[in-house]
């Protein structure tokens, strides 16, 4: 760029007259006028993009003042000079403008401290205010009340005090308002609902109390509410029923409220709120019954009343839907997996017979009665010994075939006391003919052991249901009963599981026996994993449990360890990869289940379990069309249970009507990256340094919608040991020892 370029156009036009002049004249005068000239346009020439566009005095004072209460440890304003020159050309960070008033105000993750001014306020025109991810302090400016073009504003993760100020309802036009993670007190204000266009609220992780303002819920356009993990007390408002307000309120697609001390019901009406995907009350004080209506709630992905005082049954369709730890913690609530059963409703009280005459009164038995009475008592005992010798022919059999049993082998059998689920042990199918086969492991058992085994159930899938079956002998083992009909033949079957048993690998389930029963039954005995699931570990803990990054990046290395060897050495392509997937053994290792189930299912079953896995959010995009799953959608999954465990957020949590990879990619693209992270992980930010952001790139790359972008399994483990080079494995752990 030529330097006259840089000044305004009058300037250039009068240097270059003056210097035709200077051409036709020696004057000493001329020549200082001429050094005085270049000293003026050096002022110029240190703001290159300034195009003569000015910035209004009152926004210049405005943004002077900022800079003086910011503390600029980075020296990021640097660009503010004392001019204004360049405020409105580019050449200020974080400045746009319109005309020469300031529009947008953007400077997260500028390491600034201090506070915000009071002067914020002249900015009259400014339509987004973007501090977030910085270290400010001070009280919430009451001024910015006073912006009626203002449509964002988002200073969460920030140390901001005092109270959201009433006058923040003179922003009529206000879309956006974040201030997640500071240090807020005070009452939610009741005019905040005036601002007509407001559709995404979120005070959570502060110390607001009081009441949630009945206006809020009433809002036209809301459709995102979050104010967990605050002080918050006194009901729900109970101000979405009727027809008006539902034709409010049914924009609203966010509503979580954990971790308050809300209490009184829960407000039926919510039912009506067709839209509405996340639903979070958990850890309050609520009371009552889980209201029926629901149950009909159609989008709805995420929901949690756990650790409450509800009581009653759970609506059988939100059981169904949900699992037990969407409503752990409320002692006196029934009707879901692992709480205890619901009692009975008391017998119907038949209506008294009329009063009989006094002739049936004082009737005697005849002859014929006595007869039929005596035959009646002489076949119910006849009955009766026929069934205990047949009990006891059984018995002798059973006892002559356990006679020589020995490790290792087939065994034949069936349990004596194998009963269907119902009862609390595993349905041995009623008949001899069953056959057990054992793989290698840390303890053997029978037949007869297994399928009396009681059992506790620990979670549903396609492909069957899983139980925790405690042995005679006091060891656990997990027990994968197949669905009836989604199984290939016999033949085919057990040439493939005797494959399937020979997988070892510390971070890979391992698979230690197999039964088949009489009548077609299919169990699968793996190891039990005592802290369950990774999607309960993340998602369903208590308040007071952290999950620290270090612990994290275990669990995702660990997964990438197990992947890799599938892919590479197994040759096995997973297709079903979740966080409900992973199991968690006592020193939380992951380890992968469901490995090569696939290979033991009919192509429909297959089918359906990649639809199902897309509606819980770890599809691969190009599987709504291929069908078949590769390693390529295998990490695609592995990405998503990486943003999982960055996030904090559950791949089924749709945010913000969007499914997590597109949220984050939507958070990342508008420059409020530190958005996307759990708030333990930033809490503690220190133990992370560039980790966070290192991993996050990677998890990115993993759920890159073209697979020929994505990386290998063993390219993502590669990274991530070079993230956390402390956390590099051992040589050997790809080794074919069994796991512990």
């Amino acid at each position: 760029m030529n330097q006259s370029q840089t000044y305004p156009l009058q300037f250039r036009h009068f240097t270059q007259k003056w210097i035709s002049v200077r051409c036709s004249s020696s004057s000493h005068t001329h020549l200082l006028l001429f050094i005085l000239l270049l000293l003026f346009a050096s002022g110029f020439a240190s703001d290159q993009d300034w195009d003569g566009v000015v910035i209004t005095q009152s926004d210049f004072q405005a943004l002077k003042s900022l800079k003086h209460e910011f503390t600029d440890s980075r020296g990021h304003l640097r660009s503010w000079n004392d001019t204004g020159y360049g405020a409105c050309s580019g050449g200020w960070v974080g400045i746009k403008c319109l005309k020469g008033q300031v529009i947008a105000l953007q400077l997260p993750w500028r390491g600034l401290s201090g506070r915000i001014s009071e002067k914020i306020g002249q900015l009259q025109a400014l339509r987004k205010l973007s501090l977030h991810d910085n270290a400010l302090t001070g009280v919430f400016p009451n001024s910015l009340g006073s912006l009626p073009n203002l449509r964002g504003l988002y200073l969460f993760n920030n140390r901001i005090s005092g109270s959201i100020p009433p006058s923040i309802s003179g922003c009529p036009v206000l879309r956006t308002l974040n201030l997640n993670n500071n240090k807020l007190t005070g009452t939610i204000p009741s005019s905040l609902a005036n601002s007509t266009k407001l559709y995404r609220i979120n005070l959570s992780f502060n110390s607001i109390s009081g009441s949630i303002p009945v206006s809020l819920f009433g809002s036209f356009s809301l459709t995102f509410i979050a104010l967990q993990h605050n002080n918050l007390s006194g009901s729900v408002p109970d101000s979405w029923g009727g027809n008006e307000t539902e034709k409010k309120i049914n924009q609203l697609q966010i509503l979580t409220l954990d971790h308050n001390q809300l209490s009184g019901t829960i407000p039926a009406t919510i039912g009506n709120i067709s839209s509405i995907t996340q639903f979070d009350f958990s850890n309050n004080n609520f009371t009552g019954k889980i209201p029926t209506s629901l149950s009909n709630l159609p989008n709805l992905t995420h929901f949690n009343v756990s650790y409450n005082n509800l009581s009653g049954s759970v609506p059988y369709l939100l059981s169904e839907r949900f699992d037990p730890s969407s409503f752990v913690g409320n002692s006196q609530l029934c009707g879901y997996i692992t709480s205890t059963p619901c009692p009975s409703p008391p017998p119907q009280t038949l209506p008294s017979p009329p009063p009989s005459s006094s002739n049936h009164r004082d009737r005697k038995l005849n002859t014929k009665d006595i007869i039929l009475i005596a035959a009646g008592a002489l076949l119910v005992i006849l009955l009766l010994l026929c069934s205990v010798l047949l009990c006891c022919l059984i018995r002798k059999k059973a006892a002559k075939r356990n006679n020589g049993k020995k490790t290792g082998q087939a065994v034949s059998g069936r349990g004596e006391k194998g009963v269907p689920v119902v009862g609390g042990e595993i349905e041995s199918g009623g008949e001899t003919g069953g056959k057990l086969v054992h793989f290698d492991g840390p303890f053997v058992f029978t037949a007869d052991d297994l399928l009396c085994a009681t059992a506790e159930i620990m979670g549903k899938s396609t492909y069957g249901t899983v139980y925790k079956a405690t042995l005679e002998d006091g060891n656990h083992v997990a027990v994968k009963r197949l669905r009836e009909k989604v199984a290939k033949g016999r033949k085919e079957f057990e040439i493939e599981v005797v494959e399937l048993g020979k997988i070892r690998h510390p971070n890979i389930l391992a698979l230690r026996a197999y039964y088949l029963g009489p009548k077609g039954e299919k169990l699968l005995v793996f190891d039990y994993m005592p802290n369950g699931s990774l999607a309960t570990f993340l998602h369903a803990r208590g308040p007071d449990t952290l999950v620290t990054w270090p612990t994290r990046m275990n669990i995702a290395m660990g997964i990438a360890r197990g992947l890799r060897c599938l892919h590479n050495r197994e040759n096995i392509v997973h297709g079903n990869l979740t966080s409900s997937n992973i199991v968690l053994d006592k020193q939380t290792n992951p380890k992968i289940t469901d490995v090569g189930l696939s290979r033991l299912m009919t192509s429909a079953a297959n089918t359906n379990v990649i639809a199902t896995a897309g509606t819980l959010g770890y599809r691969a995009p190009e599987l709504s069309k291929l069908k078949n799953a590769t390693t390529k959608s295998d990490v695609y999954s592995l990405g998503v249970i990486m943003l999982e465990l960055l996030t904090g957020k559950s791949a089924s949590e749709a945010t913000d009507g969007v499914d997590l990879p597109s949220w984050v990619a939507s958070i990342v693209k508008e420059d409020w990256t530190n958005e996307v992270f759990d708030v333990e992980l930033m809490r503690d930010a220190s133990n992370s340094g560039d980790g966070l952001l290192q991993t996050l790139k990677l998890a990115l790359h993993c759920v890159d919608p073209s697979p020929a972008a994505r990386p290998e399994a063993q390219q993502v483990l590669r990274q991530l040991e070079e993230i956390r080079p402390e956390m590099v494995a051992r040589p050997g752990d790809d080794s074919n020892k069994a796991a512990a």
